[in-house]
């Protein structure tokens, strides 16, 4: 007869939500204070397909999975990460508190070019 472990979940009062804004897709992430993944969610794994997954709203449905996924975890408050310059960045964090989580803050951590590429050599004449 097998033996099965009762699984032990733990319950964290504070996470981390990361939101990958990308313009064809938005992947949230939720993580508890260490930095282990718990949970995630985006727009195709909730059945959103082609041009629509890089809707604000399908961000926004993404968010509240996560939510709702973090309130089995006992979470009530995240600190979120944005990361991208994707259409769905403000309306997944206001997913977020629909889901009811309270956002204590908001970093943004969206790469910026700041001296560019080098430039192509010039074109002889």
């Amino acid at each position: 007869m097998a033996v099965t472990k009762k699984r032990i979940r733990k319950t964290f009062e504070t996470g981390k939500v990361y939101i990958r804004a990308l313009y064809d897709n938005t992947i949230v992430t939720l993580t508890d204070p260490d930095g282990n993944v718990l949970a995630w969610s985006s727009p195709g794994a909730n059945g959103f397909k082609g041009a629509r997954q890089s809707t604000p709203y399908a961000g926004q449905i993404s968010a509240e999975v996560v939510a709702e996924k973090a309130q089995a975890f006992g979470m009530q408050s995240v600190d979120v990460v944005l990361k991208g310059v994707g259409p769905g960045r403000d309306q997944t964090v206001r997913g977020l508190m629909n889901g009811g989580l309270d956002v204590m803050s908001i970093t943004d951590r969206t790469r910026v070019p700041h001296g560019g590429c080098r430039a192509r050599r010039q074109r002889r004449t």
